[in-house]
């Protein structure tokens, strides 16, 4: 996993609000980029409505919120209207960025090990250095864990 302290890895990926985002065009803004392993799924939908219910402050401190999954853009399209969500969804369905940040990899689910996305968050100062990381994400007040890290920025 990255670690805090090093510059974020750069990356282009498709964005269910149309064309692509480059990490490195964010420059100037703080950055949330949040990894997350599936659209419309208990976990998932709770952290990104927080993150959704969350906007007003994420902004005041001038952050962009960014959140990554293997899935389609359809797939985030629905999502998206589904739960009003007020952010760009990115897919990454090759998990190259996922790998690049250490967000892919051996997990247990449910007392079983697999692979696969690990639920975690980086918050990325407006120089593109990784201030700091939330490794597997635990949902409930997350979010304000986030708005935290951002205020001490």
């Amino acid at each position: 996993m990255i670690e805090e302290g090093r510059k974020a890895p750069d990356f282009t990926l498709a964005s269910s609000e149309g064309g692509e985002v480059t990490l490195s065009a964010l420059r100037s803004k703080p950055v949330v980029l949040y990894f997350y392993p599936k659209d419309d799924t208990p976990g998932c939908t709770r952290e990104a409505c927080a993150f959704r219910d969350s906007q007003a402050a994420l902004r005041k401190r001038g952050a962009v919120v960014l959140g990554v999954s293997g899935d389609s853009l359809a797939a985030h399209a629905k999502f998206k209207a589904k739960y009003g969500l007020n952010f760009p969804l990115l897919s990454d369905p090759d998990k190259t960025v996922a790998r690049k940040y250490g967000a892919w990899g051996e997990k247990v689910l449910y007392g079983k090990k697999t692979v696969g996305m690990i639920r975690s968050t980086f918050v990325i100062d407006a120089e593109g250095v990784v201030r700091k990381v939330f490794p597997r994400v635990k949902v409930d007040g997350h979010a304000e864990k986030v708005l935290e890290a951002l205020a001490a920025l």
